[in-house]
């Protein structure tokens, strides 16, 4: 048997951590210290292991987070009043399972974003489609969709994800259309799949924020009936590191 060919063959159909394991090992004599059954299934158990990898690199660049944020470089030292316990509760991701929704608040600084991309690196990490985006921009994204014919196309990617962060929340006003935008989104993703929103303004003042009573009612119900919260204290992360 000629190894270079099986080895081409592999590449060929695509096993390429299959490939490159068997190059490894025929190099090494490696082969020759398991049953046939043995090293099948250590070629296998590589090749699955080196998609599963390939998968999660391409859903974390799909994602297009802002900044790597992840699970174990969470502060909790921080006087911020964020609960280890509870945040590492949501990091098991129950919640994107139970199509629930998180709320992130806290004054500017405070660490909203990184928490919020942690969970969404976490949900990569789990095979979870996830999507970032910040808010203002994805409304602006939106009303340009429109015009050019592709919106719904742009809100069928979304409704997709089975997670959605809307980061820097409300820091622009909502006018119409992107008020229409957002009820859109809310109401394609409602019981169906996750939202984490991270905002410094207070729940309490989103009504106000979007506008239109009726419409700001539907939006607000869905986004925050089953939703956790997190709410953060104290001063900017970033004034304090430079003290």
């Amino acid at each position: 048997m000629n190894n270079q060919n099986t080895i081409e063959k592999m590449k060929h159909m695509r096993l390429g951590g299959m490939a490159q394991m068997h190059y490894t090992n025929i190099n090494s004599n490696i082969n020759l210290d398991y049953t046939i059954d043995q090293y099948v299934g250590m070629l296998v158990d590589q090749e699955w292991e080196n998609r599963e990898n390939n998968k999660i690199k391409k859903l974390i660049k799909t994602a297009r987070f802002r900044y790597p944020a992840t699970i174990l470089d969470v502060d909790y030292t921080a006087n911020r009043q964020l609960d280890k316990n509870t945040f590492q509760r949501l990091a098991l991701l129950d919640f994107v399972r139970n199509r629930e929704n998180v709320i992130i608040t806290g004054a500017t600084g405070t660490g909203k974003s990184y928490l919020a991309q942690a969970l969404g690196h976490q949900a990569c990490m789990m095979s979870m489609k996830t999507l970032y985006y910040n808010t203002s921009r994805l409304m602006d994204h939106l009303k340009i969709a429109r015009l050019e014919g592709s919106y719904t196309k742009s809100l069928l990617v979304i409704e997709k994800a089975d997670l959605l962060i809307l980061d820097d929340f409300g820091l622009s006003a909502f006018d119409n259309q992107a008020r229409q935008a957002l009820m859109d989104i809310i109401e394609s993703k409602y019981d169906h799949t996750s939202i984490i929103v991270s905002s410094q303004i207070p729940v309490a003042s989103w009504h106000e924020l979007i506008g239109e009573g009726t419409v700001a009612d539907a939006i607000l119900d869905r986004i925050v009936h089953s939703s956790h919260r997190i709410q953060l204290k104290g001063e900017s992360l970033r004034k304090n590191k430079l003290k």
